[in-house]
């Protein structure tokens, strides 16, 4: 049977899933969309974590420890506590959290109408891209860029901060092939990553300084007259302004803040300028630092420049004409929704602000900066915690109500891909194992609980998707979608600019946002990166591959003055706290930089994000995780 994988991940894969006898035996990648036959380590194993023993399979309630009760007695209790906050501090202080851990219309999209009915506190959504779609927003309108199927002709390539072997293989795969029709791969970033290994070019650039490289680029580009005049006249407005500010950076400086050598910068640059049949793919971990969203607007400019049309890819979410806003009910409410940052979320849940919490498709216990506090905030008696989920996570452990949920593979979905254009259904391939209700069951028997009149709230699942899709498909529709059928969405004009003067703005006036400035980098102490690896999305399947490995990569040098051995249990530190990890020495970070796999926790099961500040970016409001500073020493 065929279905499609709904991680948070860029690729979106179609896959066809084996059956025996009634059990679900094997998971194969499918040739169409952009999967290409193939699927990561994730997809292969997705029927054991199923299977898995840490699944949730019935309702659970915490009276001291965890008592199983029926879904009725659950459903009683939630509603209960429920009224009991609206009616006594207001649904302001009824809090809903929702990210991507799966990201189909059906699981995570359409239950949240329930919230905005009810005029639950909302998260801002910023854990993620946010950062990087405000910064492109301000310059482009929207921030969508090129799709996946360019990628394969493409004459140069550059990945910028977006180590796609891992994070977007079959992103990866499509650059590959470009490699045999003679294209040219570039990665840039700090650390010799997978996709660095299988480039043309690896340019080493110290954590934070991308600005002043794309300066550096631009200057080199902008004083040889490289650029091109008549679509910087026709499609972009404030070009002077940026080659004033380009222009004061000198070619010295731009070396001693990006390590970067001329020479390099230059071939890079020329690189450029020859292939203008080009992408660069911007990463959203790159973004993902105290000035991410400044770096991702600055190389955004280069293609401008060149005259490329949107010559950038960060992720196309804002591509389509689906109407999003329709199916999660954001449009449909008159209540006045509260927002709050979902970076800061433990502050916020640490001084007592809400005293009920929604919980699904989302482990903020762990993936959310500063999460001891996050940790604390749920902990605290007079705050009512409600999780619904697959499998037993760091979350659901801190809860007062646990809610079981099915896996992809035991519902009916759909999934918008932020990458590419194509959309199938994902169709239930098993029963549900114990007694799984799906987010959407849940949310509409909870309306019904809690008598709700807005008829939006009782509308049929697929008439919402007829309508939220209405004129946003290229080729086939919604009824061809319901019989299994591959559609293609319509996605917007790579030539057009959704800003006030329908150009390119380099420098928005009417903004009041400067150009991006190349801030000083911190010297004290080192950086601390942390990115995907391949067998994990975020912290799941840790029941399948095992623990996310609490491993810190330092260079050679830096061990060497440290007395750190290879595999020696270093501490890292800093004012939040301390995490300890197994070194490995490697020429792969450079010196002053340190990269562990991300939202792990430590040999002693401390998880890494407690010392990462929940700071946010000026832009956007998004984490800073590629900038957590720490101190490291060996454990004696």
């Amino acid at each position: 049977m065929r279905t499609v994988c709904p991680r948070d991940c860029y690729d979106t894969c179609f896959l066809t899933v084996s059956t025996k006898e009634g059990n679900l035996i094997r998971t194969v990648g499918d040739d169409a969309g952009i999967t290409q036959g193939f699927l990561c380590p994730r997809g292969y194993r997705d029927i054991e974590r199923m299977y898995s023993d840490k699944r949730v399979l019935y309702p659970y309630y915490r009276n001291n420890d965890f008592e199983r009760v029926s879904w009725d007695t659950a459903l009683t209790i939630l509603v209960d506590r429920l009224q009991d906050t609206l009616h006594s501090r207001g649904p302001q202080s009824c809090l809903h959290i929702v990210c991507l851990g799966n990201q189909g219309l059906f699981s995570s999209y359409l239950p949240q109408r329930l919230f905005y009915a009810l005029g639950f506190t909302q998260t801002d959504g910023s854990i993620c891209s946010k950062s990087g779609h405000d910064a492109l927003s301000l310059h482009y309108g929207l921030s969508y860029g090129c799709t996946p199927d360019e990628l394969l002709d493409m004459e140069l390539t550059v990945y910028w901060g977006f180590n796609a072997a891992v994070s977007a293989p079959h992103l990866h795969r499509l650059s590959k092939k470009s490699q045999k029709k003679d294209g040219f791969m570039v990665v840039v970033d700090p650390r010799k990553n997978e996709t660095a290994e299988s480039s043309d070019m690896w340019v080493q650039v110290k954590p934070g300084s991308d600005i002043a490289l794309v300066y550096g680029i631009l200057k080199y580009l902008i004083e040889n007259e490289l650029i091109d005049f008549d679509f910087i006249r026709r499609y972009t407005q404030g070009f002077d302004a940026l080659k004033d500010e380009v222009s004061l950076w000198d070619s010295r400086v731009i070396t001693e803040y990006t390590g970067v050598k001329s020479d390099t910068l230059t071939e890079l640059a020329e690189l450029y300028h020859d292939h203008k049949n080009q992408v660069t793919l911007i990463g959203i971990g790159m973004q993902k630092s105290l000035h991410g969203a400044e770096a991702v607007r600055a190389i955004s400019f280069i293609p401008a420049v060149l005259g490329v049309h949107r010559g950038f890819y960060y992720s196309n979410r804002q591509a389509s004409y689906v109407d999003i806003p329709y199916i999660t009910g954001e449009r449909l409410t008159d209540k006045k929704i509260n927002i709050i940052s979902q970076i800061q979320l433990g502050n916020y849940l640490e001084r007592g602000e809400f005293t009920f919490v929604y919980i699904h498709n989302m482990n903020p216990a762990v993936t959310v900066p500063n999460c001891k506090v996050v940790q604390e905030g749920l902990a605290r008696k007079d705050v009512f915690v409600v999780v619904h989920d697959t499998h037993w996570t760091e979350t659901a452990h801190l809860a007062d109500l646990v809610l079981p949920a099915p896996t992809y593979l035991e519902k009916e979905d759909v999934v918008i891909p932020y990458s590419h254009k194509y959309v199938r259904k994902c169709v239930k391939i098993a029963d549900c194992r114990g007694e799984s209700r799906s987010e959407l069951q849940v949310t509409r028997i909870l309306s019904e609980r809690l008598q709700l009149q807005e008829d939006w709230l009782y509308e049929d699942p697929w008439k919402v998707i007829e309508k939220a899709f209405h004129n946003a498909c290229e080729e086939g529709d919604i009824q061809d979608l319901r019989k299994g059928k591959m559609i293609t969405l319509k996605v917007r004009p790579k030539n057009e600019y959704q800003t006030p003067s329908g150009k390119i703005e380099f420098c928005p006036p009417e903004k009041g946002i400067p150009l991006p400035k190349q801030y000083l980098l911190p010297e004290n102490g080192f950086i601390l990166l942390n990115s995907a690896v391949k067998k994990f999305t975020h912290t799941q399947f840790q029941d399948v591959h095992g623990l996310i490995p609490p491993l810190v990569f330092i260079n050679f040098r830096d061990a060497l003055r440290s007395s750190i051995n290879d595999m020696d249990i270093v501490e890292l530190y800093n004012e939040l706290g301390s995490i300890r990890l197994k070194a490995v020495i490697s020429s792969s970070v450079p010196p002053g930089v340190l990269w562990a796999p991300r939202q792990g926790n430590d040999t002693d099961g401390i998880p890494q994000n407690s010392i990462v500040p929940d700071t946010t970016q000026k832009i956007g409001g998004g984490p800073v995780f590629n900038t957590t500073l720490v101190r490291i020493r060996k454990v004696q």
